[in-house]
């Protein structure tokens, strides 16, 4: 099978994409973090404060503050246990529990792995991993590495004023052995939504961050001891307290840089650790993927051209003017629900729908290297909404203008049946749900812009806006539930998108919620 031949059926026809016949092995899952064994570490303070309110003022922290900023964005957090039925002829349980984490995760499996470089007064200058389980930095490398972290991202942002930078690493097997192929789509979107909660966390902190795509793959990976066949960066985020020259750009003299270059100068590091499981299969679709994604030169690093959003020609509903939200961000962290069957039909009002919307998107903005930063762009995702039962609107499927505020008329009309026969598991109960949001991209993921690489980075944008629609949700009182098991084709009519080039990459239900009966802990106090 062909890489465009299975991107597609990735998208549109997941069982063509699929391995036949795939079992679960749940007797030798891996664990949900990575384990390093025999290196240093340095614990982080478990006095967690449970409120981000006025911590915003920018500031280099110390390692107390960087133990708060990352398990905000990646700590445990909860502890789950649900009962399910197996079998309701002859009333089988079986009782579930898990550990969760403010940034969600498809099956709570968390395949993104979160390391990073510091230069703060109270830890030895290197590269950390951080470590999940225990809450605490594994070193992997000392020393400075400012010019080659610099360097491999093409001299386009100034590393020695930032006082860290975050690595966002995929592990293929984590959510592989459950998901086969399908992984690789989720894979994008967990690392997206990842992102989107440290973006959010980065804020509260007053720190200025920038996300970048594009990056010399190899020697990232490098630097870190990862090995490509198991695991490898997808982003790279750097974060400052202080002015800070982020560029898209960078100057072409500085560029002519490749990864086999960059590697020879760091001595490469074999590290030890662990995942429990001890039959790992091999998944070459997504190694093929992956190594045909990578960049090994700084002069390959491209920009989007700005392209007009095309808006539908329906009627235009204006929606109430709203203000940024404020919010908690931890206690909204806390509070997020997911609802399954939970969902309850209730009347939204055309502000709570107004909040919503504008602060999902208003807080998407993000500086990024995909685009010249002094060129107004029209947003890669967007929002296409299905509307049930909300004041003043009536029923049907419309186009989100988030420039002007409004929806735009598609299909007027109650979707919920037909996109209830698009589920593929009848886990939610779509007649139940007042608002149903489709996180929309080109269908092309830019591929002759970026290649390959665009396929997950349009994953990644589009999990990093399901986080903003989720915090969102929660700011307003509601639950959001995101699925990928539906019928894209189905959504993309609904919304007629075949004449833009678009379709819908990811299904959110949004609405109020009753409380599910399970036991519920939270990994603070």
């Amino acid at each position: 099978m062909s890489l465009d031949e299975f991107l597609h059926n990735l998208h549109f026809d997941i069982e063509k994409a699929s391995i036949p016949n795939w079992e679960v092995d749940w007797e030798d899952k891996p664990l949900p973090y990575k384990l390093y064994r025999g290196l240093p570490v340095v614990s982080l303070s478990l006095e967690v404060p449970l409120t981000l309110e006025g911590q915003n003022q920018p500031s280099i922290p110390d390692q107390r503050k960087i133990g708060h900023f990352l398990w905000y964005v990646y700590g445990l957090t909860q502890f789950s246990q649900s009962v399910f039925s197996l079998d309701s002829t002859e009333n089988i349980r079986e009782l579930m529990q898990s550990y969760r984490r403010f940034a969600p995760s498809g099956g709570a499996l968390y395949p993104n792995e979160l390391y990073v470089y510091l230069k703060i007064e109270d830890l030895p200058k290197g590269v950390y991993h951080y470590d999940v389980a225990h809450h605490r930095l594994v070193l992997l490398r000392e020393g400075d590495f400012d010019s080659y972290i610099a360097r491999a991202l093409g001299n386009r942002c100034e590393i020695s004023s930032c006082f860290g930078t975050v690595f966002v690493s995929t592990m293929f097997w984590k959510n592989f052995f459950k998901y086969n192929n399908f992984a690789y789509r989720l894979q994008g979107l967990d690392a997206g939504v990842l992102i989107g909660q440290l973006l959010e966390v980065s804020k509260r902190f007053g720190f200025e961050s920038g996300v970048y795509f594009q990056f010399l793959d190899r020697a990232i990976n490098h630097l870190l001891g990862l090995s490509e066949q198991e695991e490898s960066v997808y982003a790279v985020i750097p974060l400052s307290a202080e002015p800070t020259i982020w560029s898209a750009n960078g100057r072409e003299m500085d560029r002519m840089v490749s990864s086999e270059q960059l590697c020879q100068e760091l001595k490469p590091i074999k590290l030890n650790h662990y995942v429990r499981s001890q039959r790992v299969k091999e998944y070459p679709m997504l190694t093929k993927l992956n190594a045909v994604s990578m960049l090994n030169s700084t002069t390959k690093f491209p920009l989007i051209e700005a392209k007009e959003n095309v808006i539908s020609e329906g009627q235009a509903v204006a929606l109430p003017h709203v203000e940024r939200l404020s919010y908690d961000l931890g206690s909204v962290c806390r509070n997020r629900f997911s609802p399954d069957m939970d969902f309850i039909l209730g009347k939204v009002t055309q502000v709570e729908l107004a909040n919503l919307l504008h602060e999902a998107t208003d807080s998407f903005l993000y500086r990024n290297d995909l685009e010249a930063a002094h060129k107004k762009h029209e947003p890669r995702v967007s929002l296409n909404v299905c509307l049930y039962n909300v004041e003043g609107i009536p029923n049907g499927a419309y186009q989100y203008d988030s420039t002007t505020h409004s929806l735009r008329q598609v299909h007027l009309g109650d979707h919920r049946l037909l996109l209830q026969s698009g589920m593929s598991l009848y886990n939610v109960n779509l007649l139940q749900v007042p608002i149903c949001i489709h996180v929309t991209g080109v269908k092309d993921y830019y591929k002759t812009t970026l290649g390959y690489r665009g396929y997950r980075i349009q994953q990644m944008e589009a999990g990093m806006l399901v986080q903003r629609l989720l915090l969102s949700s929660g700011a307003v009182g509601m639950g959001g539930h995101p699925l990928l098991g539906y019928d894209s084709n189905l959504c993309d009519q609904i919304y007629k998108m075949e004449p833009q080039g678009k379709t819908s990459l990811i299904q959110i239900p949004i609405g109020p919620y009753r409380q599910r009966p399970w036991l519920l802990g939270g990994l603070c106090s």
